[in-house]
């Protein structure tokens, strides 16, 4: 499968910290590539170096054949890649709709006509059409969770960044967006996700990346990685049986 993202050697430093260190990796077109990792374990950075919001140091990042460590984030969305932030980051003072559009019109590129057509199905398919005049400002954490999916999927991704989208979800919520996001992947976008809700990134899951204190720890098939004996000490705390 041609690979749509690779990472190669990437590498972030604040000071005197290291908090991508030489990472490197690759997704398929079609793929979901899950992402774990203890907090502080560099994560997000490495959603920051792929969606343009920070630099890197050293190393390169690929998308779709293409070198894109010099383009700028709305750049990088034009091109196909769209993101969720970990705290959602919506225009608070404009509408659901409102959020939407500027999406779709700036960052899909699409004619207004074209642009109110994407807006209206993607309000449908995330549950919030009965919101769609509300002011962002005035929604609920979940709310704005299912807005920050929203307005990603408005700029028409070929690649989507899932930042611990489920985080705060209840348990019947997240297997509404569990089933969302398997919309998403069947026609046909590559998907990487952050989750620390370890049952929805495995419900989607086509293969694992773990990281730890930035570096890579465990790279492969989900039930295999899950049973790594080092990914069980370092991510979920537990020793493997002697």
């Amino acid at each position: 499968m041609t690979a749509l993202l690779s990472l190669r050697d990437v590498s972030k430093r604040y000071g005197a910290l290291t908090v991508t260190d030489h990472i490197s990796f690759s997704v398929s077109e079609g793929e979901t590539l899950g992402i774990l990792g203890p907090n502080g374990a560099g994560k997000t950075t490495l959603f920051n170096l792929i969606s343009g919001d920070t630099r890197a140091d050293s190393g390169t990042v690929e998308f779709d054949g293409r070198e894109i460590g010099a383009l700028a984030p709305y750049a990088r969305c034009i091109a196909g890649i769209g993101r969720s932030y970990q705290v959602p980051r919506p225009f608070g003072n404009m509408t659901v709709f409102e959020n939407l559009l500027v999406a779709a019109t700036h960052g899909a590129q699409h004619s207004e006509d074209d642009a109110y057509a994407l807006c209206v199905d993607v309000l449908e398919h995330t549950g919030l059409r009965a919101k769609a005049n509300r002011h962002a400002g005035s929604l609920t954490l979940l709310d704005r969770k299912r807005l920050e999916l929203a307005r990603a999927l408005a700029t028409r991704p070929r690649l989507l960044l899932l930042d611990e989208i489920a985080g705060g979800l209840t348990e019947a919520e997240t297997h509404t967006l569990v089933a969302e996001i398997r919309r998403v992947k069947q026609q046909g976008v590559t998907i990487v996700w952050i989750e620390h809700v370890v049952h929805a990134l495995l419900a989607l899951a086509d293969r694992l990346l773990v990281i730890n204190f930035g570096k890579h720890l465990a790279e492969g098939a989900p039930d295999a990685v899950m049973n790594d004996p080092e990914v069980r000490r370092v991510y979920l705390g537990l020793e493997a049986a002697a």
